[in-house]
């Protein structure tokens, strides 16, 4: 039998990837290699409806199509380390397998807080297991909830926490604004509004130095000296990419991993990488390679990577454009709906309100030399759906920004 390709990484990109390979022509032997002992599953519930307990973790799981039946799963276990120039990889059960073509896709892990104290009562969102344990806490009498991060995941977390009936939830994060980074001030302070109206409380422009505590955390103390009292702390604080297994081969690991604009890593045609690992220069924008954490992704790089590697491994060209995706994203939260087309963040020095007001159903657009490269929609989710789709086209239509 001829060697596989690995798919190093069984969450919806590694899925995607899979699928996508036997969709370009590769015919050959296929196995994902997956830590959790889980088939991929859908994240973005886990810090909403499943959370909520709207939804059951087994309506998580993606229903695979028919073309990958013959795919090998090996799950509960994780690539360790990987040889590119003899085309090997090692898992952590001892297994060494021999590739034809590799597909990175490990995605991320959630980065912790270094900060002294207990470590009991601190919770993270990135897994089925993570969100079950954060649900059983949650769902305790008078419980006092301190959020650490207020960005998608930490937001999304304190609006849940408010539903279940949390006495207290507060989100803490050094920036003066919820989720600024990726909206900018005016739809951030608006997105404050409408939190602080349903309940959560914000400490801004402060972070954290300890908790408090014994054999479990009671209360966060700031770095204003301010200790906040907290039977469940969720850090919400950034990714971190999971690249130690790639260490050794020369590879630029500073921020996920580096590819061109095919997807393709270290120049490699027989090595490319999918999901949120991956730094890419997208040619819609400026071409600086860039990591993207949104939901599209997965699926978006996994289409383009897989006909770049099966048509390396057939002997064929792929004859594809640069990579070229419109992220997009959305988040909700409460009653409302953030939704996003394009790269908000490369035009938050020029926001203009295209339709509506802050107060209300808002949709803002964000520029870049004068050009559209990102709407955001803040209100009721179909409203809010349906106002950033009708400038999908426009978006889609707009030059390449210059480097």
């Amino acid at each position: 039998m001829s060697a596989p390709v690995v798919v190093a990484g069984a969450s919806l990109g590694g899925l995607r990837a899979a699928e996508q390979l036997r969709a370009a022509g590769w015919d050959g032997p296929v196995t994902v290699i997956g830590e959790e002992p889980y088939m991929p599953y859908n994240r973005p519930p886990l810090s909403k409806e499943v959370l909520a307990g709207k939804a059951s973790f087994d309506s998580l799981a993606f229903r695979p199509r028919a073309a990958v039946a013959d795919v090998e799963w090996r799950l509960g276990t994780r690539v360790v380390r990987a040889d590119l120039d003899r085309r090997t990889v090692g898992l952590a059960d001892g297994t060494t397998l021999p590739y034809a073509g590799l597909v990175v896709a490990t995605g991320m892990r959630p980065r912790r807080l270094p900060c002294p104290g207990p470590a009991a009562g601190r919770h993270t969102v990135r897994t089925r297991d993570d969100a079950r344990a954060l649900r059983e806490a949650l769902t305790g009498p008078g419980v006092r909830v301190v959020v650490v991060g207020a960005g998608f995941i930490g937001c999304e977390v304190a609006a849940t926490a408010v539903t279940l009936g949390a006495a207290e939830v507060t989100v803490v994060d050094p920036l003066p604004l919820p989720m600024t980074g990726p909206l900018g001030d005016l739809l951030a302070q608006a997105l404050r509004d409408r939190h602080e109206q349903r309940g959560v409380r914000f400490a801004l422009g402060t972070g954290v130095t300890a908790f408090h505590g014994d054999d479990r955390v009671t209360g966060v103390e700031l770095s204003d000296g301010t200790v906040l009292p907290a039977d469940v702390v969720v850090e919400s604080v950034g990714s971190v990419a999971n690249t130690e297994w790639l260490d050794g081969n020369g590879l630029d690991l500073t921020d996920g991993v580096l590819t061109d604009e095919h997807l393709r890593v270290g120049g490699r045609p027989d090595v490319v990488a999918v999901g949120d690992i991956a730094r890419f220069p997208n040619a819609r924008y400026d071409g600086v390679p860039r990591r993207v954490e949104h939901w599209s992704i997965p699926t978006d790089t996994a289409k383009h990577a897989a006909r770049v590697l099966a048509a390396h491994l057939n002997g064929t060209e792929p004859g594809l454009d640069p990579f070229a995706p419109l992220p997009t994203f959305w988040s909700d939260q409460h009653d409302f709906r953030l939704q996003s087309f394009g790269a908000p963040a490369l035009g938050k020095d020029d926001v203009r309100v295209l339709e509506g007001d802050p107060d209300g159903d808002v949709l803002a657009g964000y520029h870049a030399d004068g050009r559209l490269v990102g709407v955001v929609a803040l209100g009721g989710a179909a409203a809010a759906a349906a106002a950033a789709a009708r400038h999908r086209a426009a978006l889609l239509k707009q030059p390449a920004l210059t480097a």
